[in-house]
């Protein structure tokens, strides 16, 4: 593909050097003479000083033959009207970053559609879902999210006294949009269907819409049965702690938000109406101690400095914080503290520039799809476009034929993701979601992509 990235800062570089050790043709644009000089030294790609709002930039940069067009600065105006300039000249797919203040505003003025941009995203908020999907299940063994956290997967192993033993799929009473999409066995993973069942020991995978998980896990094991009336305490303010504190506020979680800035207090106060803000110092162990962290099922950190971040964790966690996750912004740290995370005692540690690599990724076409993770046994979880010319494209789910070793769990459609039913209708352009054996993959992509 032919990617042009615009802003050489944190995201924008971390992106760049990423793609370019793959089969990508990257131009990265970038403002300030002393930072693309360096980049240009370090990275394989080309390297073009100028403003990447400008429209003869763009043309210099040669953005009618771009496949895909990023706009990656932290100056919400440049992402905009760059990615706006860059559709108009001819860029195939447009992407913008946005503070996230902006793109809470999309029920009130549809900044996409206004300015010709595909997609918009902030990575405040994917960072936030990140975090999230480790508070809502923080003893599975996997979770990962797919579709921007609107649909989650799941791995549990079935108990002997679960209800779900030795009955048919198809007869287990499950909410509409779960889905059991694969089942490993004794080392084997299938993908099963309405007759197949159950037995003790079985590792499921399951993807569904987050709030409707809880009763499925229960039903496989019921130790596994979720903690209510959850506790949370944040360590920071800002657009982080805003973004994650609304989503934990919609499911019903108890939030706490500990901030040393008085008028950033005031301010998180004036947008949050479920959450305690507390105006403190979370890296004091004695202001630990007085808020009762100890009491607290998860303590979050994610304030800007991510030795505080980290610092503030191993004290939550010695006063018996049960789970303590950070948000680390430089992504090698994230990745060293990972790897240590049993030892410091930290569950996990989630960087906005993987997350946002990760979001990104779909739009990152090296052939017919992109494999989205990787399950035990070589089960891939992929991710693909619906083309225009495929004979399923307008046909109901529940009409198709669809290859041994391959299930549907996922459709995305511009800013909705549901793991779909029988009675959803494939559209061309809708990017889906499936989980496939080595069998089934390739069935699966021509029966999606070819006529």
């Amino acid at each position: 593909m032919n990617i042009i990235i615009i802003g050489a800062g944190e995201v924008g570089r971390h992106l760049a050097e990423s793609l370019s050790t793959q089969l990508h043709n990257i131009t990265l644009i970038e403002a300030s003479q002393g930072r693309s000089d360096a980049i240009n030294e370090s990275l394989d790609a080309s390297v073009l000083c100028g403003n990447g709002a400008a429209a003869t930039t763009l043309a210099e940069a040669n953005v009618g033959e771009c496949d895909l067009f990023l706009a990656l600065t932290s100056l919400d105006n440049t992402n905009l009207v760059s990615a706006s300039i860059a559709k108009s000249l001819g860029a195939k797919k447009t992407v913008a970053r946005v503070h996230a203040s902006v793109e809470r505003e999309e029920w009130l003025f549809d900044y996409r559609n206004h300015f010709g941009i595909d997609y918009l995203f902030s990575t405040e908020r994917l960072a936030a879902v990140e975090l999230v999907k480790f508070v809502r299940n923080p003893e599975g063994l996997v979770v990962e999210d797919i579709a921007r956290g609107r649909i989650e997967l799941h791995q549990y192993k079935v108990s002997a006294d679960s209800l779900a033993v030795g009955v048919p799929i198809a007869e287990l009473r499950m909410p509409e949009r779960v889905r059991i999409a694969c089942i490993m066995r004794d080392g084997v993973n299938t993908i099963p269907g309405g007759k197949d069942q159950l037995l003790p020991g079985d590792l499921v995978t399951l993807f569904g819409e987050p709030s409707q998980l809880d009763p499925v896990i229960s039903l496989l094991d019921a130790r596994a049965q979720r903690k209510k009336d959850l506790k949370v305490v944040i360590f920071g303010g800002g657009e982080y702690a805003f973004a994650l504190a609304q989503m934990l506020e919609g499911a019903s979680i108890h939030v706490r938000i500990m901030e040393k800035s008085e008028s950033e207090c005031r301010h998180l106060s004036s947008l949050l109406q479920d959450t305690l803000i507390i105006n403190g110092d979370p890296t004091s162990l004695q202001q630990l101690r007085e808020e009762q962290v100890d009491q607290a099922d998860f303590f979050i950190a994610v304030s800007p400095d991510d030795e505080d971040n980290v610092m503030a964790c191993l004290q939550a966690k010695s006063l018996g914080t049960e789970y303590c996750l950070t948000l680390i912004h430089r992504a090698d740290y994230a990745d060293a503290i990972y790897r240590n995370r049993q030892r410091l005692g930290i569950l996990a540690a989630v960087s906005p520039r993987l997350a946002t690599n990760r979001d990104l990724l779909r739009f990152m076409e090296t052939g017919k799809f992109n494999k989205v993770s990787e399950l035990q046994g070589g089960v891939e979880v992929i991710q693909l476009s619906v083309k225009e010319a495929a004979k399923v494209v307008g046909q109901k789910v529940a009409e198709i034929k669809w290859p041994r070793g391959a299930a549907l769990v996922g459709l995305l459609r511009e800013h909705m993701a549901i793991v779909p039913t029988g009675e959803d209708t494939l559209n061309a352009e809708d990017t889906v979601y499936a989980i496939v054996t080595s069998e089934g993959r390739k069935p699966l992509v021509n029966l999606l992509t070819k006529s």
